[in-house]
């Protein structure tokens, strides 16, 4: 596997380059930007991905462990089947993309925003998302056992995958189509007045 180690890639643009199988270790990619890049079966140790701005990249097959994305923005990004493990994500920003069969499982994901993508089958077990905005998801097939969603905005979203037993929706802001599912979900049988 090659590496990239203590490299200062602050302020880079990475636009349009591709790597496989490559180890970044302490990189600081603070307010890089990207387009069109490829990043395929990457490992990220400690990469500092603050304020940056990935435009149609591709994270696929990746795993990040213990980097930052503090105010960082993911505008239509494909991060299939990517890992994220003890990375902190404080004001990060998704819009759209696929970010399916990702695994989150126990991070912390308040204040972080996922609008309008794609987390089919995603491992979002014992996240804590509370206050977080995660509108017009498509969350089908996710794992969300022990997820505490707390007061997050999750309209428009496909709640079809949560168990309200096992998963913290207090002060969850969801439409009225999304209470039925989740009610179906508890068993009870809804029938018009």
């Amino acid at each position: 596997m090659a590496e990239v180690r203590d490299e200062d890639w602050d302020g880079r643009d990475l636009s349009g380059l591709g790597y496989s199988d490559t180890a970044f270790v302490d990189v600081d990619m603070t307010q890089s930007r990207s387009a069109n890049s490829t990043f395929e079966g990457c490992t990220f140790l400690r990469v500092r991905f603050n304020a940056s701005q990935h435009s149609g990249d591709a994270f696929v097959n990746c795993t990040f462990r213990q980097c930052s994305f503090f105010d960082a923005m993911f505008d239509g990004c494909k991060v299939i089947g990517s890992t994220f493990d003890r990375c902190t994500f404080t004001s990060m920003k998704v819009l759209g993309g696929d970010w399916s069969f990702t695994g989150f499982a126990n991070a912390d994901l308040r204040a972080l925003t996922f609008d309008g993508v794609r987390l089919r089958e995603a491992d979002l077990t014992d996240v804590k998302a509370d206050g977080a905005v995660l509108r017009d998801c498509d969350l089908s097939g996710a794992t969300l056992s022990g997820a505490s969603l707390v007061e997050c905005d999750l309209r428009g979203s496909d709640l079809s995958a949560i168990d309200p037993r096992t998963t913290d929706l207090y002060g969850a802001l969801i439409g009225e189509r999304q209470a039925i599912t989740l009610v179906a979900a508890l068993g009870v049988v809804v029938l018009p007045d």
